[in-house]
């Protein structure tokens, strides 16, 4: 079957190649920096034909008589501009390059402008598109705006804590949410401390999160796709920013190595940034306060919280080359290099690596209407922890990836398909309490390809799209019919709708009833039999399943005000974990599950002039079915709540005030049912002098699994940043900033054995500076 759809999607890139008609495509740019201009309308005059531009600035308009046509490019904050494009025969294509030119007005309003565009547009189901500026305006821990903050704030997204914390989407646990950057996966993007990722805010373009219901163009995950896209460096002159604060030290560097042609628009550029965690060495003398000796274990070490301070280190390295051709086709190079390191002497030491690079590519080939984009990769994860009171684990992964698409604009419809492979080797070992080891040294395959059609009929929007995925290790075909919808009621009140299944073969050490859990190691799906956990019987394949079905409305309550609303189901009907209770050699090694995550997402956001606000609500339920009980996830948060919003005054709007505030009903945890002795490792099975023989201490849980519940969690953050301006390009953004204004004592976990409540961050004030260049 995987013969056929090969053939039957090179069939479509023939005709689309031989089929030619009239085409007017091209790129709307920023005048001024030669940036693109993302989600702006771009209209032939005299007709009904309308588009946005993408995340790169480029429109498509297909089918086309022969004729002259009036291109007229318009975004709020510019001047429109209006270009003549001729036709001279019923199969030419003409690429048009726009420039606007700034007018001024907010940013704010732009970008609401902007995303009120793309959503009449686009059926964008469960899809939150984030841009840099966005991120940069949260108020956030350190002074420091981060991806890794930003991403909690949407909503279905939940973070179970500060230090070693993780993000769950839509009741996704981490690894079943892939996380893209620049087309490639990327396996770990946060740091120990949870509050940082690998990426530079500031060299991102744009950030695509799809919480559940995403098409055909994406597999590989049963939950949630976060898609990055890093920017180009600036291609008319050098320029940079260089920024400290008692968390981290950065710097960024861009500009031409061949300079914007603006003419052609033809230019070479790169961009290069880094940073280096500084907290483990200021944290000693500014927060030491805020270092808890029972969360680092520290009883028996001779150590204190201010002997290791808050020891998360980290090292991060990112480069990029673009190249730009005259017609919009484009070859982006890019490297990277990111480094973690956690160590508590005495207790643990936690190391991981992240390296690698790749090539993407945009095609846009002048005699055909078919455009082109793909890319090529390699990365290697490798993860080491080493305990005092425990063996010793670790992972690595090593991933090559290739991918290539066909998009075809026509005047009403867009067909997109295209084609990828994935192939990643597997080296794990894992030691459990028991003392029992295992190992796994694989490689795997997967070859996939899709197909989408984007159709416009009337006020309707409709995406049908297919994935068919191979999964060479486990000889298993996956057949994955997805489907879109949106219907424009009026041109304030849009419903939409969106579905399907997924299914993925990658499987990761940390499971559903983790609370805190620094090492995260990689595996293939198993090749041994997997048991059905409620029959008991063997399953039909070894991959993990589910199916995402979603539902919703959009209103634009004024111009100023939209509301997004969104209920959604997940079934997992598979779902496969290692098994770290194996206490006999004969035990399995992996076990299996089912699950459900179901509920509802409401989205308020507000911007006028200055003012800029958002609210989120979430409720939602996450349950696991183990075959003996069903039982809630360890991050199952009935409520949970984020507002934020930013204000902007002064001259010049050079003071901006940002507040945060988040409540989460409380977590589940397994309660503790009593204690029992039993013999220490080595010693004889039976007490013989109950007086002097002590055996360890070991905790007896209650039958039901996180029956209980923590405390409620709420915090407010807050940042008052002033830029000033010295001339030219030269700017300097001081930023003060308080995390955990009123100092709540959020609880993360209670120590079984000692009774001790961990809580999480308490306040941190900090003050931070970037300088720009």
């Amino acid at each position: 079957m995987s013969r056929y759809y090969f053939l039957v999607l090179c069939s479509l890139f023939s005709i689309s190649l031989f089929a030619q008609t009239g085409v007017i495509r091209g790129n709307v740019i920023d005048e001024g920096s030669g940036e693109p201009i993302s989600f702006g309308t771009v209209r032939l005059i005299g007709t009904e034909l309308a588009v946005n531009t993408d995340l790169d600035g480029f429109f498509s308009f297909g089918n086309l008589e022969q004729g002259s046509y009036t291109v007229q490019a318009t975004y709020l904050g510019y001047d429109s501009t209006n270009v003549t494009v001729e036709l001279n025969s019923p199969s030419d294509i003409e690429f048009v390059r726009i420039g606007l030119k700034s007018a001024s007005v907010q940013l704010n309003t732009v970008s609401v402008s902007a995303r009120r565009e793309q959503a009449r547009s686009d059926v964008k189901v469960s899809k939150i598109s984030v841009s840099s500026e966005e991120i940069l305006a949260l108020p956030s821990t350190g002074g420091e705006p981060d991806i890794a903050q930003y991403l909690s704030v949407l909503p279905g997204v939940v973070s179970s804590g500060d230090q070693g914390g993780q993000l769950y989407i839509r009741g996704g646990s981490p690894v079943q949410n892939k996380i893209l950057l620049d087309g490639m996966v990327i396996y770990n993007p946060f740091h120990s401390i949870g509050l940082f990722s690998v990426f530079e805010t500031e060299a991102i373009r744009g950030v695509d999160v799809y919480t559940g219901g995403f098409n055909a163009e994406f597999g590989g995950r049963i939950s949630a796709i976060v898609d990055i896209n890093t920017r180009d460096g600036n291609k008319k002159e050098f320029s940079g920013l260089v920024s400290g604060s008692p968390f981290q030290a950065k710097v960024m560097l861009e500009g031409p190595i061949k300079k914007l042609d603006p003419k052609n628009g033809s230019s070479i550029s790169f961009l290069i940034t880094g940073k280096q965690a500084l907290l483990p060495e200021t944290s000693k003398q500014l927060y030491s306060y805020a270092i808890d000796d029972n969360f680092f274990n520290l009883e028996g070490t001779g150590l204190t919280g201010e002997d290791i301070g808050l020891p998360y280190n980290y090292t991060d390295l990112y480069g990029k080359v673009n190249f730009s051709g005259s017609n919009g086709s484009e070859l982006n190079l890019f490297a990277f290099n990111f480094l973690d390191d956690f160590d508590v002497p005495g207790v643990a030491a936690l190391d991981w690596s992240n390296g690698g690079g790749g090539a993407s590519f945009k095609l846009v080939p002048p005699g055909s209407s078919v455009v082109m984009d793909g890319n090529i990769n390699y990365s290697s994860y490798d993860v080491n922890l080493l305990q005092a009171d425990d063996g010793p684990r670790r992972s690595k992964i090593t991933n090559y990836g290739a991918l290539l698409n066909f998009s075809y604009f026509g005047k009403n419809s867009q067909i997109k398909y295209g084609f990828d492979f994935n192939s990643f080797n597997t080296d794990f070992e894992f030691q459990n309490p028991l003392g029992l080891t295992f190992n796994q040294a694989d490689f795997t395959t997967e070859l996939n390809g899709f197909f989408k059609l984007k159709q416009t009929i009337g006020n309707l929007i409709i995406e049908p799209g297919l994935r068919v995925q191979f999964y060479a290790s486990q000889s298993t075909l996956s057949v994955e019919p997805r489907f879109g919808a949106k219907y424009n009621a009026t041109d304030a009140l849009r419903f939409k709708a969106a579905g399907g299944i997924y299914s993925q073969n990658l499987i990761s050490t940390q499971n559903d009833l983790d609370i805190v859990n620094f090492f995260t190691g990689y595996l293939a799906g198993p090749e041994e039999t997997i048991l059905d956990p409620t029959t008991g019987e063997a399953t039909k394949n070894r991959i993990q399943k589910a199916f995402h079905a979603v539902g919703g409305f959009e209103l634009d309550i004024t111009n100023e005000l939209l509301l997004n609303i969104e209920g959604y189901f997940k079934g997992f009907t598979q779902l496969i974990e290692l098994n770290r209770n194996k206490t006999l050699v004969t035990d399995p090694n992996f076990t299996a599950l089912t699950g459900d995550a179901y509920g509802g997402d409401i989205s308020l956001e507000y911007r006028k002039g200055r003012l800029a606000v958002t609210a989120n609500y979430t409720l939602g339920w996450v349950d696991r079915d183990n075959g003996d009980q069903v039982f809630a996830t360890s991050f199952d948060r009935r409520h949970n709540v984020n507002a934020f919003g930013t204000y902007r005054f002064g001259k010049d709007n050079a003071y901006e005030f940002g507040l945060r505030w988040n409540y989460g009903s409380a977590f589940p945890f397994t309660q503790t049912q009593g204690f029992y002795e039993s013999p220490t490792a080595g010693s004889s099975p039976i007490i013989l002098d109950i007086l002097t023989n002590n055996g360890e201490l070991n905790v007896l849980l209650a039958s039901q699994i996180n029956g209980g519940r923590l405390a409620d969690f709420h915090r407010l953050d807050a940042s008052l940043k002033r830029t000033f301006s010295f001339g030219g390009n030269l700017e300097l953004d001081i930023v003060a900033s308080i995390t955990n204004v009123y100092d709540r004592d959020n609880i993360f976990f209670v120590n079984r054995t000692t009774n001790e409540r961990v809580n999480q961050l308490p306040i941190l004030p900090s003050l931070a500076g970037t300088f720009r260049f």
